[in-house]
Order: C-alpha cells, then structure tokens, then sequence
C-alpha cells in the first residue's frame, strides 16, 4: 500500500539520537553513528520524530510501505523489556523494576514501632510493570484498583503485605489490562491471585481483566476478590 512513512537523510544525520528517543513505536535505530528506519510496519506516520531531529534530516515522503502494524511493535516492545531485564523501553530511572527489602520494625515499650510500608517491587502500575521480572516467581499476586488503598486505612498490613502488588484504574487508563496480566500470570510461576476493588460499578473493569487474564493465561490457580465500600469497609471477601 501507498501511505505516509518518514524518510531519513543519512548525510544530514549528526548521530545524536534525538529522533530514536522520540519515537513512541521504537521505529528508529541507531546504527553506526546514523538514525535507521527499523521497519516499514514500526512507523505510524505521525511523525513525532520529525520536531526533535536539530539536523532536518527526516521528512515524511509518500511510497510503497508495509502497513502499520500496533501488534508487532508491541511485540518488539516486549522482547526489548525483556532482554533488559526489568528495565522499561523509555529509559526512565523511576520506572527500572526492583525489590525492596523490609527490616523489622522496631519499637520501645514506650513507643510504639513505626509504620512501614509493606511494598516489595517496583514499578506497581500494571501499564509500567516489566512483564518478566524475578519477584514474580513463587509470587502471591495482588492486583487492585489504585483507590482501595486510599479507603481501606489497613490496605498495606491486609493486603501488600507478603504480595506482589500492581494497580490501576480501568476506567482513568482507558486500557485492558487483560492481555497484560495474562502474559505476566502465563510466564511466570505465580501461586495465588488476589483481587482488590472498590464497590463502584465501573471498577469492574479490574476484576474482569484479572479474571480473563487467568483465563487466557491457561493456568489454574487459587484467586478470590475483595470488595471495599467507598466508606472503607470490606462489603465482600
């Protein structure tokens, strides 16, 4: 097919790498000191590129081209994550995976211990979350919706503690998080599954892309749902 696709100047490129990292679909690398179009299928012809090459050595020009294909950038999203090792495809220092290692609280007689957070990994938002990663292993997940945290007062003690947690909002990302989640529980030895959501209608959203990921994912293993009011009370477990 005959569509818009970018055009890249290789005596014009300076190397600086700019347009690499402006690229959301990863469609441009660098290749002995030049910026290459990987695939045809990569770029969506919108051309994010274009504003942060200083050179003017991209254009948009009109040819036979692959067309755009989301699933195989996903895919080439994917497999980059995983051969970094947790580390996300956009860079960003706060998103690199991790665990987090709790000393025991301590206290006098006096005073009473501190409290801690029981967060063991990062990062905790599904979008963000590496889909390998070795706290998943042996993991008891907790999946839940970001506001139960802020209802429920003893969300940490009840419910992080001793989990694995991801969260998110399937109403404020506007995403499913179904494939996601399926593809972390498929390839990864996950024991158990639990669900935290609040009691409004729209979240959901986070209990059915838990419950197909399961599905999808072709394992069998133990899940239950928590249901908070918006109060902070648990109305079911």
């Amino acid at each position: 097919m005959v569509r818009r696709i970018i055009q890249i100047d290789e005596e014009k490129c300076n190397g600086c790498g700019l347009c690499a990292k402006a690229c959301h679909e990863e469609a441009i690398k660098m290749e002995n000191g030049k910026a290459k179009l990987l695939r045809d299928d990569y770029c969506d012809g919108l051309g994010d590129c274009l504003p942060a090459c200083p050179a003017g050595a991209i254009t948009f020009v009109e040819r036979e081209a692959a067309a755009y294909d989301e699933e195989a950038v996903r895919r080439n999203k994917r497999k980059k994550t995983n051969e970094k090792d947790g580390t996300l495809p956009c860079g960003c220092p706060g998103s690199h995976s991790g665990q987090i290692v709790r000393e025991p609280s301590s206290g006098t007689a006096c005073q009473a211990p501190a409290v801690h957070s029981m967060l063991r990994q990062w990062p905790v938002q599904i979008k963000l979350a590496p889909v390998n990663a070795p706290y998943f292993d042996g993991a008891d997940l907790l999946i839940a919706a970001d506001c139960t945290a802020y209802a429920y007062g003893n969300f940490h003690q009840e419910f992080i503690r001793g989990k694995v947690t991801l969260i998110g909002c399937p109403k404020l990302d506007d995403t499913d998080y179904s494939e996601k989640l399926a593809e972390i529980i498929r390839e990864n030895d996950v024991r158990s599954l639990t669900i935290v959501r609040m009691e409004v209608p729209c979240c959901g959203g986070i209990e059915h892309a838990a419950a197909s990921a399961l599905k999808e994912s072709g394992k069998f293993i133990p899940w239950h749902v928590v249901v908070i009011s918006t109060d902070g009370h648990i109305l079911e477990r």
